[in-house]
Protein backbone atom coordinates (compact mmCIF):
# COMPACT_ATOMS: atom_id res chain seq x y z
CA UNK A 1 0.00 0.00 0.00
CA UNK A 2 2.71 2.43 0.94
CA UNK A 3 4.41 1.68 -2.45
CA UNK A 4 1.05 2.79 -3.98
CA UNK A 5 0.88 5.96 -2.01
CA UNK A 6 4.39 6.86 -3.08
CA UNK A 7 3.27 6.54 -6.93
CA UNK A 8 0.19 9.18 -6.25
CA UNK A 9 0.44 11.37 -3.42
CA UNK A 10 3.81 13.34 -5.17
CA UNK A 11 1.16 14.20 -8.13
CA UNK A 12 -1.27 15.61 -6.12
CA UNK A 13 1.15 17.23 -3.61
CA UNK A 14 2.25 19.43 -6.90
CA UNK A 15 -1.37 19.76 -7.57
CA UNK A 16 -1.48 21.22 -3.92
CA UNK A 17 1.20 23.38 -4.41
CA UNK A 18 0.12 24.94 -7.40
CA UNK A 19 -3.33 25.67 -5.38
CA UNK A 20 -1.40 26.99 -2.96
CA UNK A 21 0.49 28.88 -5.41
CA UNK A 22 -2.38 30.80 -6.03
CA UNK A 23 -3.66 31.35 -3.14
CA UNK A 24 -1.39 32.75 -1.33
CA UNK A 25 -0.68 35.38 -4.07
CA UNK A 26 2.48 34.53 -4.99
CA UNK A 27 1.65 34.96 -8.73
CA UNK A 28 -1.94 36.14 -10.45
CA UNK A 29 -4.53 34.80 -12.84
CA UNK A 30 -2.51 36.47 -15.68
CA UNK A 31 0.34 34.03 -15.11
CA UNK A 32 -1.18 30.88 -15.20
CA UNK A 33 -3.46 31.82 -17.70
CA UNK A 34 -0.10 32.47 -19.99
CA UNK A 35 1.75 28.79 -18.40
CA UNK A 36 -1.48 27.39 -19.68
CA UNK A 37 -0.74 28.52 -23.07
CA UNK A 38 2.81 27.45 -22.92
CA UNK A 39 1.92 24.32 -21.64
CA UNK A 40 -0.93 23.40 -24.85
CA UNK A 41 0.99 24.85 -27.65
CA UNK A 42 4.40 24.54 -26.34
CA UNK A 43 5.87 21.89 -23.70
CA UNK A 44 3.27 19.38 -23.84
CA UNK A 45 3.71 19.06 -27.62
CA UNK A 46 7.64 19.08 -26.74
CA UNK A 47 7.20 16.02 -24.05
CA UNK A 48 5.30 14.10 -26.54
CA UNK A 49 7.89 14.79 -29.87
CA UNK A 50 10.44 13.70 -27.74
CA UNK A 51 9.01 10.89 -25.54
CA UNK A 52 7.43 9.03 -28.78
CA UNK A 53 10.57 9.98 -31.47
CA UNK A 54 12.93 8.26 -29.72
CA UNK A 55 10.83 5.34 -29.35
CA UNK A 56 11.05 2.04 -31.09
CA UNK A 57 7.87 2.29 -32.52
CA UNK A 58 7.59 -1.80 -33.42
CA UNK A 59 8.28 -2.37 -29.89
CA UNK A 60 6.35 0.58 -28.22
CA UNK A 61 2.98 0.66 -30.17
CA UNK A 62 0.17 -1.58 -29.49
CA UNK A 63 -2.70 -1.36 -32.00
CA UNK A 64 -5.22 -3.76 -29.75
CA UNK A 65 -4.57 -1.36 -26.84
CA UNK A 66 -5.35 2.05 -29.08
CA UNK A 67 -8.20 -0.22 -30.23
CA UNK A 68 -9.56 -1.14 -26.75
CA UNK A 69 -9.15 2.11 -25.26
CA UNK A 70 -10.84 3.59 -28.08
CA UNK A 71 -13.87 1.08 -27.53
CA UNK A 72 -14.05 2.00 -23.82
CA UNK A 73 -14.49 6.12 -24.53
CA UNK A 74 -17.28 5.45 -27.58
CA UNK A 75 -19.09 2.63 -25.30
CA UNK A 76 -19.15 5.24 -22.63
CA UNK A 77 -19.88 7.98 -24.33
CA UNK A 78 -22.76 6.06 -25.53
CA UNK A 79 -24.41 5.06 -22.40
CA UNK A 80 -23.73 8.53 -21.12
CA UNK A 81 -25.89 9.83 -24.16
CA UNK A 82 -28.25 7.61 -24.28
CA UNK A 83 -28.63 7.56 -20.26
CA UNK A 84 -29.54 11.56 -20.74
CA UNK A 85 -31.79 10.81 -23.76
CA UNK A 86 -33.73 8.10 -21.10
CA UNK A 87 -33.69 10.63 -18.61
CA UNK A 88 -34.61 13.88 -20.98
CA UNK A 89 -31.92 16.13 -19.55
CA UNK A 90 -31.80 19.62 -20.67
CA UNK A 91 -29.71 19.84 -24.19
CA UNK A 92 -27.18 21.99 -21.91
CA UNK A 93 -27.05 19.68 -19.03
CA UNK A 94 -27.42 16.88 -21.48
CA UNK A 95 -23.88 17.57 -22.94
CA UNK A 96 -21.75 18.57 -19.96
CA UNK A 97 -23.19 15.56 -18.44
CA UNK A 98 -21.89 13.31 -21.40
CA UNK A 99 -18.47 14.99 -22.19
CA UNK A 100 -17.87 14.96 -18.39
CA UNK A 101 -18.43 11.22 -18.09
CA UNK A 102 -15.61 10.19 -20.79
CA UNK A 103 -13.28 12.86 -21.64
CA UNK A 104 -9.85 12.53 -18.69
CA UNK A 105 -7.12 14.61 -18.32
CA UNK A 106 -4.73 12.00 -20.02
CA UNK A 107 -1.94 14.63 -20.76
CA UNK A 108 -2.12 16.66 -17.30
CA UNK A 109 -2.86 13.78 -15.19
CA UNK A 110 -2.92 10.37 -16.91
CA UNK A 111 0.67 10.73 -18.01
CA UNK A 112 2.02 11.86 -14.67
CA UNK A 113 0.54 9.09 -12.84
CA UNK A 114 2.03 6.33 -15.93
CA UNK A 115 5.17 8.07 -15.32
CA UNK A 116 5.47 8.06 -11.62
CA UNK A 117 4.34 4.45 -11.72
CA UNK A 118 6.57 3.10 -14.62
CA UNK A 119 8.89 5.52 -15.56
CA UNK A 120 10.09 6.67 -19.14
CA UNK A 121 8.93 3.32 -20.51
CA UNK A 122 5.40 3.98 -19.59
CA UNK A 123 5.74 7.91 -20.48
CA UNK A 124 6.69 6.55 -23.92
CA UNK A 125 3.79 4.42 -24.16
CA UNK A 126 1.18 6.28 -23.10
CA UNK A 127 2.60 9.52 -25.08
CA UNK A 128 2.08 7.17 -28.08
CA UNK A 129 -1.46 6.33 -27.07
CA UNK A 130 -2.14 9.61 -26.26
CA UNK A 131 -1.24 10.56 -30.09
CA UNK A 132 -4.25 8.13 -30.88
CA UNK A 133 -6.41 9.14 -28.12
CA UNK A 134 -6.44 12.97 -28.37
CA UNK A 135 -8.10 13.02 -31.69
CA UNK A 136 -11.10 10.27 -30.65
CA UNK A 137 -11.86 12.18 -27.33
CA UNK A 138 -12.23 15.77 -29.52
CA UNK A 139 -14.75 13.63 -31.86
CA UNK A 140 -16.61 12.35 -29.27
CA UNK A 141 -16.72 15.22 -27.16
CA UNK A 142 -18.15 17.62 -29.95
CA UNK A 143 -21.07 15.17 -30.71
CA UNK A 144 -21.44 15.67 -26.76
CA UNK A 145 -22.03 18.90 -27.02
CA UNK A 146 -23.56 19.07 -30.52
CA UNK A 147 -26.02 16.41 -30.12
CA UNK A 148 -28.44 17.35 -27.88
CA UNK A 149 -28.32 20.69 -29.13
CA UNK A 150 -29.54 19.57 -32.97
CA UNK A 151 -31.34 22.97 -33.71
CA UNK A 152 -28.23 25.13 -33.09
CA UNK A 153 -26.12 25.71 -35.91
CA UNK A 154 -22.97 24.20 -36.06
CA UNK A 155 -19.79 24.91 -38.27
CA UNK A 156 -18.32 21.60 -38.50
CA UNK A 157 -15.68 22.67 -40.73
CA UNK A 158 -14.02 24.91 -37.83
CA UNK A 159 -14.68 21.57 -35.63
CA UNK A 160 -12.47 19.54 -37.81
CA UNK A 161 -10.38 22.51 -38.14
CA UNK A 162 -9.40 22.74 -34.53
CA UNK A 163 -9.30 18.91 -34.12
CA UNK A 164 -6.75 18.99 -37.30
CA UNK A 165 -4.59 21.70 -36.48
CA UNK A 166 -4.41 21.01 -32.17
CA UNK A 167 -0.80 20.93 -31.61
CA UNK A 168 -1.06 17.76 -29.19
CA UNK A 169 -2.26 15.69 -32.51
CA UNK A 170 0.41 17.51 -35.17
CA UNK A 171 3.25 16.77 -32.61
CA UNK A 172 2.15 13.03 -32.02
CA UNK A 173 2.02 12.54 -35.20
CA UNK A 174 5.57 13.97 -35.90
CA UNK A 175 6.83 11.75 -33.12
CA UNK A 176 5.05 8.64 -34.52
CA UNK A 177 6.64 9.43 -38.18
CA UNK A 178 9.66 10.01 -36.82
CA UNK A 179 9.91 6.87 -34.63
CA UNK A 180 8.36 5.12 -37.85
CA UNK A 181 10.77 5.82 -39.81
CA UNK A 182 13.72 5.76 -37.24
CA UNK A 183 15.16 9.38 -38.06
CA UNK A 184 18.06 9.92 -36.29
CA UNK A 185 18.03 12.39 -33.12
CA UNK A 186 21.25 14.57 -33.30
CA UNK A 187 22.97 15.26 -29.63
CA UNK A 188 22.41 18.89 -29.73
CA UNK A 189 18.78 17.87 -30.45
CA UNK A 190 17.80 15.08 -27.86
CA UNK A 191 19.25 17.18 -25.04
CA UNK A 192 17.74 19.99 -26.11
CA UNK A 193 14.16 18.44 -26.24
CA UNK A 194 15.25 16.27 -22.78
CA UNK A 195 15.77 19.50 -20.92
CA UNK A 196 12.26 21.11 -22.41
CA UNK A 197 10.25 18.02 -22.00
CA UNK A 198 11.03 17.50 -17.90
CA UNK A 199 9.28 21.09 -17.23
CA UNK A 200 6.23 19.66 -18.79
CA UNK A 201 4.32 17.47 -16.42
CA UNK A 202 5.52 20.11 -13.23
CA UNK A 203 4.26 22.91 -14.70
CA UNK A 204 0.69 20.88 -15.37
CA UNK A 205 0.14 19.91 -12.30
CA UNK A 206 0.57 23.23 -10.87
CA UNK A 207 -1.47 24.61 -13.42
CA UNK A 208 -4.48 22.19 -12.47
CA UNK A 209 -3.88 23.25 -8.88
CA UNK A 210 -4.69 26.63 -9.72
CA UNK A 211 -7.86 25.86 -11.71
CA UNK A 212 -9.01 23.78 -8.45
CA UNK A 213 -11.32 25.94 -6.67
CA UNK A 214 -14.86 24.36 -4.38
CA UNK A 215 -16.24 28.13 -5.78
CA UNK A 216 -16.73 26.32 -8.55
CA UNK A 217 -18.66 23.27 -6.99
CA UNK A 218 -22.23 24.43 -8.29
CA UNK A 219 -25.50 23.40 -10.17
CA UNK A 220 -26.93 19.63 -9.53
CA UNK A 221 -24.60 17.45 -7.45
CA UNK A 222 -26.49 14.72 -8.42
CA UNK A 223 -25.76 14.49 -11.73
CA UNK A 224 -22.34 15.93 -11.41
CA UNK A 225 -21.93 12.74 -8.94
CA UNK A 226 -23.29 10.56 -11.83
CA UNK A 227 -20.84 11.73 -14.27
CA UNK A 228 -17.71 11.23 -11.65
CA UNK A 229 -19.04 7.86 -11.31
CA UNK A 230 -18.98 7.12 -15.13
CA UNK A 231 -15.53 8.71 -15.33
CA UNK A 232 -13.78 7.32 -12.30
CA UNK A 233 -15.15 3.27 -12.18
CA UNK A 234 -17.29 3.08 -15.03
CA UNK A 235 -14.80 3.76 -17.96
CA UNK A 236 -12.07 1.93 -16.31
CA UNK A 237 -14.19 -1.31 -15.79
CA UNK A 238 -15.37 -1.27 -19.60
CA UNK A 239 -11.25 -0.74 -21.02
CA UNK A 240 -10.40 -3.35 -18.73
CA UNK A 241 -13.12 -5.70 -20.23
CA UNK A 242 -12.32 -4.64 -23.91
CA UNK A 243 -8.07 -5.21 -23.36
CA UNK A 244 -8.73 -8.43 -22.16
CA UNK A 245 -11.39 -9.22 -24.84
CA UNK A 246 -8.37 -7.99 -27.35
CA UNK A 247 -5.71 -10.12 -25.20
CA UNK A 248 -3.97 -6.54 -24.08
CA UNK A 249 -1.21 -7.81 -21.33
CA UNK A 250 1.47 -6.57 -19.27
CA UNK A 251 2.63 -2.88 -19.19
CA UNK A 252 0.03 -1.75 -22.02
CA UNK A 253 -2.67 -3.27 -19.67
CA UNK A 254 -1.55 -1.04 -16.76
CA UNK A 255 -1.20 1.75 -19.02
CA UNK A 256 -4.38 1.41 -20.70
CA UNK A 257 -6.47 1.49 -16.79
CA UNK A 258 -4.26 4.24 -15.76
CA UNK A 259 -5.20 6.77 -18.79
CA UNK A 260 -9.05 5.41 -18.64
CA UNK A 261 -9.13 6.06 -15.12
CA UNK A 262 -8.03 10.00 -15.10
CA UNK A 263 -10.18 12.65 -13.98
CA UNK A 264 -12.00 14.37 -16.40
CA UNK A 265 -10.13 17.17 -18.53
CA UNK A 266 -10.30 20.83 -17.56
CA UNK A 267 -11.37 21.48 -21.28
CA UNK A 268 -14.76 19.90 -20.95
CA UNK A 269 -15.08 23.25 -18.77
CA UNK A 270 -14.12 25.09 -21.51
CA UNK A 271 -15.91 23.71 -23.96
CA UNK A 272 -19.01 23.59 -22.39
CA UNK A 273 -19.10 27.49 -22.09
CA UNK A 274 -18.05 27.81 -25.74
CA UNK A 275 -20.65 25.84 -26.82
CA UNK A 276 -23.50 26.45 -25.00
CA UNK A 277 -24.00 23.94 -22.33
CA UNK A 278 -24.39 23.63 -18.78
CA UNK A 279 -20.88 25.68 -17.82
CA UNK A 280 -21.25 25.41 -13.61
CA UNK A 281 -22.06 21.38 -13.99
CA UNK A 282 -18.88 20.93 -16.08
CA UNK A 283 -16.88 23.00 -13.57
CA UNK A 284 -17.85 20.84 -10.70
CA UNK A 285 -17.63 17.71 -12.81
CA UNK A 286 -14.05 18.30 -13.37
CA UNK A 287 -13.35 19.65 -9.58
CA UNK A 288 -14.83 16.58 -8.00
CA UNK A 289 -13.71 14.54 -10.52
CA UNK A 290 -10.00 15.88 -10.09
CA UNK A 291 -10.02 15.33 -6.19
CA UNK A 292 -11.49 12.31 -5.59
CA UNK A 293 -9.10 10.28 -8.39
CA UNK A 294 -6.50 10.29 -6.25
CA UNK A 295 -8.49 7.98 -4.23
CA UNK A 296 -10.15 5.94 -7.12
CA UNK A 297 -6.30 6.04 -8.50
CA UNK A 298 -5.24 4.42 -5.21
CA UNK A 299 -7.70 1.69 -5.90
CA UNK A 300 -6.67 1.29 -9.68
CA UNK A 301 -2.94 0.41 -8.61
CA UNK A 302 -4.02 -1.40 -5.71
CA UNK A 303 -5.76 -3.89 -8.58
CA UNK A 304 -3.32 -3.50 -10.96
CA UNK A 305 -0.41 -4.33 -8.25
CA UNK A 306 -1.90 -7.31 -6.41
CA UNK A 307 -4.23 -9.15 -9.00
CA UNK A 308 -1.92 -8.45 -12.73
CA UNK A 309 1.31 -8.45 -11.33
CA UNK A 310 3.97 -8.00 -14.09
Amino acid sequence: MWSIIEIVLPVFLIIALGYTIRRTGLVDDHFFQQTNGLIFYICLPILLFYSIGTADFSTSFNFKLVLATSAGVASCFLVAYLYGCWRRYPAPVHGSFCQGAFRGNLAYIGLAIVYNAYGDEGLTRAGILLGFLVPVLNLFAILALVLPQQQQRTDFREIAKQIVLNPLILASLAGLLWSFFQLPMPTIMDRTLNIAAGMTLPLALLSIGNSFSLKNVKGDLGKAGLAIVMKLLFLPLLTVGFMVAFGVTGLDFAIGLLMAGAPTAVATYIMASKMGADGELAGTIVVLATGLSAFSYTLLLFFLRFFCPM
